[in-house]
C-alpha cells in the first residue's frame, strides 16, 4: 500500500491508484466532471486539479506516491475551477430550473459546490435543436459540455463508437459517426450514454421513464413487467451464450413452471420490451422455451432444501399459486400436503388450458418436481371449509382459483346445448369432452372464450363464432389468441350485443343479436347498451357457449368471510386472511388473471406464510453461476431494424441488454463526502 496525506488526513492507497480515487475513496472530496469511475481518464474538464509538490495537476491522471502531501483546497484552485465551469457554462442554457435533469445534474451540483455566480459568465448560446425522432434516445446537445463521457463509453466501453466529435459551425460538438442517425451508426441502444452524460444533454426520450417511482426498474421494463421477477436479461443473454442450463437456472430462481410458461405465459415482458420502439420486441417467451428444451438439471445442484421444522402446512387447490407455495414451504423445511378436489393435479394450468397451448407431459414433469421437493399433493380431496384443517395444520393457504362459470341471465333459458365455459374446458381436459354441434357460438372476448372456441373446433365443430361486446381493440383476449383463431377459420364478431336465444324443440338454435356503439355496467352491474339502429341479426347455433367470466367456487360454509365475486380478501402485505392462520392466494383472491401472475401469488404467500410458521420468509435461491455480465456489445450493422427470428442465438441477440446501464458507477455528489 501507498501512504500518502491528502489535506493533512493520512491516506492509504494502492499502488497505481490515481490520486482523484484515492482522494474520493478516503472521503475527501475532490470536484470532477469529465472523471467517471467507469472511464479512462483524460484530465480535461480542469476541475479535479491539486497542488502537489509545489506545482498544480490534474488528480484523475495523476498516480499517487508514497509520501506525497498534496493540497485540494486553496483560493487558487478554487479560482481555477470556478474558471473551468464558467468556461462550460458559456454555451449552456441559463435556466436550471426547466432542465428535465434538474436535481441530479452533476454541472448544477458543481455550481453551487463552487459558488459561481452568473453575474460573471459571458454567454455564448450553443444554438443546438433538441433531436428527439429517435424513439428511445434523445440528444439534447445544448446542454453538452464536452466532456467525452459518451464518446469514451461508447467507443471503450461497449465497443459501438456510434458517437464521436465533430466539427460543425466553428465549433466541436458531440455527434454520431458520418453524420448518419443512430439507427444507421449501429448504435446498441444499450443507454449507457445515457447513464454517463452529467447533464442530461443525451437522456431517455420523453416518456420512457416518466412516471416511475423507481428509475432503476423503470430503466429495465421487461424484468419490471414480470409479476415474478425473473431476471429477464440475464437468461436472454446466457441463450446468446449458448448457455441454455445456466439460462434455465436463472428462470427456475423465481418460478418452479418454467416449461409452462415457456409454452402460456402472457409475457407482460414482451409488451413492456424497449426493442419494439425500434423494429420488434424480443421474443422472450419462445426464449424460455427453448432454455428449458435445451437445458439441463445443473440448477438442482444449487437448490437448497432447510432442515424439517416440525411445522405443518396445508394448501388447498393445485393450480400454479397453491403448487408454487408448497414447492417454497417445502424447501423451507415444512411438511406440506396439497389438497386438490379434482382428479389430477395442476389446477386451471390443467383443466382451463387446452393441450394443444399447454402439453400436459410438460405439466406433469414439473409437478413430479414439486413432489421430488417433498410436496404431498392428495386428488380427490374436495376441501368444503378450513375449519377442520385448522386442529391438524399450523397454517393453511387457500388456492382454489377461479372454476365456477358465470351463467348470464339470457342463458338460463333451460335450452339444451347452452354450457359453461369451465364445465366446457374441465370435461376435455379430463377426457370426457362434452357434445358440441356443428355450429358452436361463444360469447366473450377473453382468452377463455378463444380457448373454448378451438376446443370446440377440435371436437368436431364446422362453424365457430365468438361474439363479443367490446370493440376489436378493446378485447381481453391476446393478438396471438386472435390471430390463431382467424387461422382456424373462426369468425369473430366484435360490438354486438346478445338480445335473445333463438330455440327449436327445446335446444337452441340460435342468437339474436344487434351491433353496439358502446356499453357500460350500471349501478348493480347489469350491463347498459348503445344499440345501432336497424343492426339486427341471427347467427345460427345448436351450441351456445358462455364464456364470460369465472369466480371461486366455495360457499359460505367455507369458513371465511367473502367478498363480491366469491373472492376472499386478504392482507395486501401479507395475503392473510381474517382467519388467523388462514392465508389465500391467486385467483381466488383477485379474480381471474394469468398463470405468472398467481405464480407470483405464491411466491408472496409462502414467504409469508414461511415467517408465520417461525422461519425468516427468505425463499430467493441462487441457482445459476455468479457473474458479470461482459461490458463490451460490438458494433454490429443492420442491428436496430432486425426483427424477430427463429433461431434462438440471433434472436437473443437482438436484446437491447437495458440491465448493462445498471452496472456502471452511479453519480456521487459531493454533499455525500464527510471531507468536502
Amino acid at each position: 500500500m501507498i501512504e500518502l496525506t491528502i489535506d493533512g488526513l493520512r491516506v492509504e492507497a494502492e499502488a497505481g491508484t490515481s490520486l482523484l480515487k484515492a482522494s474520493l475513496d478516503a472521503g475527501i472530496y475532490i470536484p470532477h466532471l469529465c472523471s467517471h469511475p467507469d472511464l479512462e481518464p483524460l484530465g480535461a474538464c480542469g476541475l479535479c486539479i491539486v497542488e502537489e509538490g509545489g506545482a498544480q495537476c490534474a488528480s484523475c491522471t495523476t498516480p499517487v506516491r508514497e509520501g506525497m502531501v498534496v493540497t485540494t483546497r486553496s483560493e487558487g484552485l478554487k479560482q481555477k475551477r470556478r474558471l473551468s465551469i464558467e468556461l462550460m457554462l458559456s454555451g449552456h442554457p441559463a435556466d436550471c430550473t426547466g432542465c428535465p435533469v434538474y436535481g441530479s445534474c452533476e454541472l448544477q451540483s458543481l455550481i453551487q459546490y463552487l459558488e459561481v455566480s452568473d453575474q460573471r459568465l459571458r454567454r455564448r448560446p450553443n444554438l443546438v435543436a433538441a433531436n428527439k425522432a429517435n424513439p428511445l434516445v434523445m440528444h439534447d446537445m445544448t446542454r453538452c459540455i464536452l466532456c467525452a463521457r459518451c464518446v469514451r463509453v461508447c467507443e471503450d466501453v461497449r465497443g459501438v463508437g456510434a458517437l464521436t466529435f465533430v466539427k460543425k459551425d466553428g465549433r466541436l460538438r458531440v455527434g454520431v459517426r458520418d453524420g448518419l442517425s443512430l439507427v444507421d451508426a449501429n448504435c446498441r441502444f444499450c443507454g449507457s450514454c445515457i447513464e454517463v452524460c452529467p447533464t442530461g444533454a443525451i437522456r431517455d426520450q420523453e416518456g420512457l421513464l416518466d412516471g416511475h417511482v423507481n428509475r432503476k426498474l423503470a430503466i429495465v421494463p421487461c424484468r419490471t413487467a414480470c409479476p415474478a421477477g425473473i431476471d429477464i436479461p440475464r437468461y436472454v443473454r446466457l441463450v446468446h451464450e449458448g448457455k441454455p442450463g445456466e439460462a434455465l437456472a436463472v428462470i427456475r430462481e423465481k418460478v418452479p413452471f418454467p416449461g409452462v410458461l415457456g409454452l402460456i405465459c402472457d409475457h407482460l415482458c414482451e409488451g413492456a420490451c424497449r426493442r419494439s420502439e425500434l423494429s420488434e420486441s424480443i421474443s422472450i417467451r419462445a426464449l424460455k422455451r427453448y432454455a428449458v428444451e435445451h437445458g439441463d438439471d445443473g440448477w438442482k445442484a444449487g437448490s437448497r432444501h432447510l432442515p424439517p421444522t416440525g411445522r405443518k402446512a396445508a394448501v388447498v387447490g393445485s393450480g400454479p399459486a397453491g403448487l408454487t407455495a408448497a414447492y417454497y414451504l417445502a424447501k423451507q423445511g415444512h411438511a406440506v400436503t396439497v389438497l386438490e378436489a379434482l382428479p389430477e393435479a395442476g389446477g386451471m394450468m390443467r383443466v382451463g388450458i387446452p393441450a394443444y397451448r399447454l402439453t400436459p407431459g410438460v405439466l406433469d414433469a414439473e409437478i413430479e418436481e414439486i413432489r421430488a421437493a417433498g410436496v404431498d399433493i392428495r386428488t380427490g380431496c374436495r376441501v368444503e371449509s378450513v375449519d377442520g384443517l385448522l386442529d391438524d395444520y399450523d397454517a393453511v393457504l387457500v388456492a382454489a382459483g377461479a372454476h365456477q362459470g358465470i351463467q348470464l341471465p339470457i342463458t338460463r333459458s333451460g335450452l339444451e346445448g347452452i354450457l359453461l365455459n369451465t364445465d366446457f374446458l374441465r370435461a376435455a381436459a379430463l377426457g370426457g369432452p362434452l357434445p358440441v354441434g356443428e355450429k358452436v357460438v361463444v360469447l366473450g372476448g377473453g382468452n377463455v372464450a378463444f380457448d373454448c372456441a378451438g376446443v370446440a373446433r377440435r371436437l368436431g365443430a364446422k362453424e365457430v363464432r365468438i361474439v363479443c361486446l367490446e370493440a376489436r381493440e378493446a378485447m381481453r383476449a391476446s393478438a396471438e389468441e386472435i390471430i390463431e383463431a382467424l387461422e382456424e377459420g373462426t369468425e369473430i364478431h366484435t360490438s354486438v350485443n346478445v338480445r335473445e336465444l333463438v330455440g327449436q324443440n327445446g335446444r337452441i338454435a340460435g342468437v339474436r343479436c344487434e351491433a353496439i356503439s358502446a356499453f357500460r355496467f350500471g349501478p348493480g352491474g347489469q350491463v347498459e347498451v348503445d344499440v345501432l339502429p336497424e343492426s339486427g341479426f341471427v347467427l345460427a347455433a345448436d351450441t351456445l357457449i358462455t364464456a364470460v367470466g369465472q369466480r371461486p367456487d366455495l360457499s359460505e360454509g367455507f369458513g371465511l368471510p367473502l367478498e363480491h365475486g366469491n373472492r376472499i380478501k386478504v392482507d395486501d402485505a401479507t395475503l392473510a386472511t381474517a382467519r388467523p392462520g388462514v392465508f389465500a392466494a391467486g385467483d381466488v383472491v383477485y379474480g381471474t388473471r394469468s398463470v405468472i401472475a398467481a405464480i407470483a401469488a405464491g411466491r408472496a404467500a409462502a414467504a409469508s406464510m414461511d415467517r408465520f410458521l417461525g422461519g425468516d420468509g427468505r425463499i430467493e435461491e441462487v441457482l445459476a453461476p455468479v457473474a458479470e455480465a461482459g461490458s463490451v456489445l460490438g458494433h454490429k450493422d443492420g442491428f436496430a431494424p432486425a426483427g424477430r427470428c427463429e433461431e434462438a442465438l440471433e434472436e437473443s441477440g437482438r436484446c437491447l441488454q437495458c440491465d448493462l446501464r445498471l452496472t456502471l458507477s452511479e453519480p456521487r455528489f459531493w454533499s455525500s463526502y464527510p471531507h468536502h
